[in-house]
């Protein structure tokens, strides 16, 4: 692992121009050749070095690109693509001082919208050359990261049915068709172990873990997760029927909520999840291999992400990692 000379924080004290590097996802990014002019022309505007250009592909959607990119010097990574594009490069920055700066892309970008990061392409690369920075956590499971959520049940199964094409033309209207077909199947029986807490046991359709609480179409499921707190918020889902799921999106959905209908959260550092049986999974909407455990481990100060530059007024060393 290549370690730049300065810590972000320093990095924004002294405005030297920094190495940067794109990551892109050609299968789910329009218009590559304007894009790489636009950050090219972007950059070159406030001194930086041409960046180098990476193009994901089907063996490696992002992961070896970020270690390239951290091995050759990079103090920013910019990732144009979807979630799945965004995951897989997070796992190759996770314990860098690399930075990750989100550019929009396929057909979300759920850190982003739950960081305040905006999908204007110029307004993403502003965001870098600003130099605001926020230090978050991650999860892990199997050794692969996450970065928003993980889930198990009818959520990874309306995940994994959701048709490519219509997502790429409907965007979040296409998770919610995927989940009409699942309403109906059978719940599951859980055991959930968080820290050091006595097992609960529960029926329930689907559990979640999440780093921060946004999902698709603007739903804030978890209002009280800070992708910054050591912790992560567990959501255990129990409706029995349609009526219950309507009543749980309501409850959502309401402002100034204090509780949803049929569902419990938790919180810990430490979150393992068995079921009965063998459950679909998803990581930050990627599927990965069904199990009947999703066993959770919250990594604190993981990933450095580009954010909007906090009020000046600040300490601009706060949360930098101390040095050696």
């Amino acid at each position: 692992m290549t370690i730049p000379h300065e810590t972000p924080a320093e990095q924004r004290l002294d405005h030297a121009p920094l190495r940067s590097a794109v990551i892109v996802n050609p299968n789910r990014v329009e218009g590559l050749d304007e894009l790489r002019a636009g950050i090219r022309e972007q950059l070159a505007e406030a001194g930086w070095p041409e960046p180098a250009w990476l193009e994901t592909t089907a063996e490696d959607p992002g992961t070896g690109q970020a270690e390239q990119a951290v091995a050759d010097g990079a103090d920013v990574v910019f990732v144009a693509g979807g979630d799945g594009t965004v995951r897989a490069c997070i796992d190759g920055l996770a314990g860098t001082e690399a930075a990750l700066a989100i550019l929009p892309g396929g057909t979300g970008n759920l850190l982003a919208t739950n960081l305040g990061i905006p999908t204007n392409t110029i307004e993403g690369v502003q965001l870098a050359l600003d130099r605001g920075r926020r230090l978050v956590d991650l999860g892990e499971v199997e050794g692969q990261t996450f970065a928003v959520m993980a889930g198990m049940g009818l959520d990874a199964a309306m995940v994994d049915d959701a048709p490519t094409k219509l997502k790429a033309v409907l965007g979040s209207v296409a998770y919610v068709y995927s989940a009409l077909k699942h309403l109906n199947d059978a719940e599951m029986k859980v055991e959930i172990q968080v820290d050091d807490y006595p097992v609960l046991r529960r029926r329930a359709r689907t559990v979640l873990v999440g780093n921060v609480g946004r999902l698709q179409g603007g739903v804030n499921l978890l209002p009280d997760a800070e992708p910054d707190n050591g912790q992560m918020d567990v959501a255990v889902l129990a409706p029995k029927n349609l009526g219950h799921w309507i009543q749980t999106a309501f409850g959502v959905l309401r402002p100034g909520r204090n509780k949803v209908p049929n569902m419990e959260v938790l919180r810990g550092s430490r979150i393992t999840i068995t079921s009965d049986r063998p459950q679909p999974r998803q990581l930050d909407g990627d599927v990965i291999e069904p199990s009947a455990t999703l066993e959770v481990t919250v990594r604190p100060d993981t990933l450095w992400v580009c954010v909007y530059q906090p009020d000046t007024s600040e300490d601009l060393t706060e949360g930098a990692p101390a040095a050696d």
